[in-house]
C-alpha cells in the first residue's frame, strides 16, 4: 500500500491523518491519535484523493480531530466506511 498523504497535528498532539490506496486500490484514511487508538476508513464516494486530503488538513486544525473530519468529509459530500483497526 502506497501512502498519499501524511498529516500531524500542527498543534503538538500526536494526532496523525494518512491517506492511502488499499488493496484493492481504493483510498482509505487512516487516523492515529498516537497514543491507543488508531481508525481506518474506505473512501466510498470518489477516487480523487484531492478532496479528501483538503478535509483531512481542515480537520487537523481543530482539538476533537475525528468529529471535525466526519464534519469536513460531509461539507465535501465524501462518504466513508469504517473497516476497523489495521
Amino acid at each position: 500500500m502506497s501512502s498519499l498523504a501524511a498529516h500531524h497535528s500542527p498543534h503538538g498532539a500526536g494526532d496523525f491523518l494518512g491517506l492511502r490506496r488499499g488493496r484493492g486500490g481504493g483510498l482509505e484514511i487512516v487516523y492515529d491519535d498516537g497514543v491507543a487508538r488508531r481508525l481506518v476508513w474506505r473512501v466510498a464516494s470518489t477516487s480523487d484523493s484531492r478532496p479528501v486530503d483538503e478535509a483531512l488538513i481542515a480537520a487537523l486544525e481543530r482539538n476533537r480531530v475525528v468529529p471535525a473530519l466526519y464534519a469536513e468529509l460531509k461539507k465535501r459530500a465524501i462518504a466513508i466506511e469504517a473497516i476497523g483497526p489495521r
